[in-house]
Parts: C-alpha cells; structure tokens; sequence
C-alpha cells in the first residue's frame, strides 16, 4: 500500500483555518481591550446587529460556532448589559436576543473598524481578485451545503 502524505501546509482546510485565525486575531485586537469582549461575542453582536430577534440556535447556524460557544457568548453579553433576552411568544423554549441600547452602541463603534480593517486586507487583491475571491468562498459554502 503506498504511503500518502499529507502535507499541511498546502492542506486547503488547514490553510483556510489558519489563515481565518490569523485575520480574526488581528481584527480581535482592535476590539478585544477597549470593549472586553472576544471574537464569539462579536460574531453574536455582529449577527444581532444586523438582525435583531435572532435565537441562539440561529447565531450557531449563521456562524458556524458551536451551541456551547455561541451560549456562553450570549451569557457573557448578557452579563455585560450587551444584551438582552426576551421568551418568544409563539414557542416559550426559545428565546429571542436583541442588543441593549449599550450592546448597539458597541456595534456602531466596532462594525466600521471591521469594515475598515477588511478594506485594508483587500488591498493586496486587485477588484477582480477580490470579487473572484468572494465568488469561491460562495462555490465552496455551497459545496459544503452538499457534503
């Protein structure tokens, strides 16, 4: 039986993983001193910010964490006051998450440093890259929507 070798640095999910780390741990740093808060809770912010109402289990599905990590974010948000959760009327077992007044505040702050940061990683790709770049990532979600 040959032998097969993987090497990881030319490994796609490992270089997409990497890579990702790299670029959330940057933008993290912007953020993580001024407002305390961590990458999980900004994903949770990030997600509510753009769509308030939103349950748990929808944050997990949108951003790929983990329930236990997409929990704990939302109890760390909560008890900063960034947060708040009211019962669904329509299914009590549910809770909908909607930013405090200071959780919306902190989204308006970080969301155009994100913004910013993201422009200025993109500015090593020329537009064609960037789009061309923007068109694979969407190929390979939807080739994991299929595995």
């Amino acid at each position: 039986m040959p032998k097969t070798t993987l090497h990881l640095d030319r490994f796609l999910p490992y270089r997409l993983s990497v890579v990702t780390n790299r670029i959330s741990g940057a933008l993290s740093r912007h953020y993580a001193d001024r407002f305390g808060i961590g990458i999980p809770e900004w994903r949770v912010i990030a997600n509510l910010g753009r769509t308030p109402g939103l349950t748990a289990n929808d944050v997990v599905e949108r951003s790929a964490m983990d329930k236990v990590t997409v929990s704990r974010a939302v109890a760390a948000l909560e008890h900063k006051g960034l947060l708040s959760r009211v019962r669904d009327e329509g299914d009590k077992r549910k809770s909908r998450l909607t930013l405090s007044a200071k959780g919306q505040t902190v989204y308006a702050e970080i969301a155009p440093l994100a913004l910013g940061f993201e422009r200025d990683l993109l500015t090593v790709l020329t537009a064609d890259e960037a789009a061309q770049l923007d068109r694979i990532i969407d190929k390979l979600n939807g080739k994991m929507d299929s595995l």
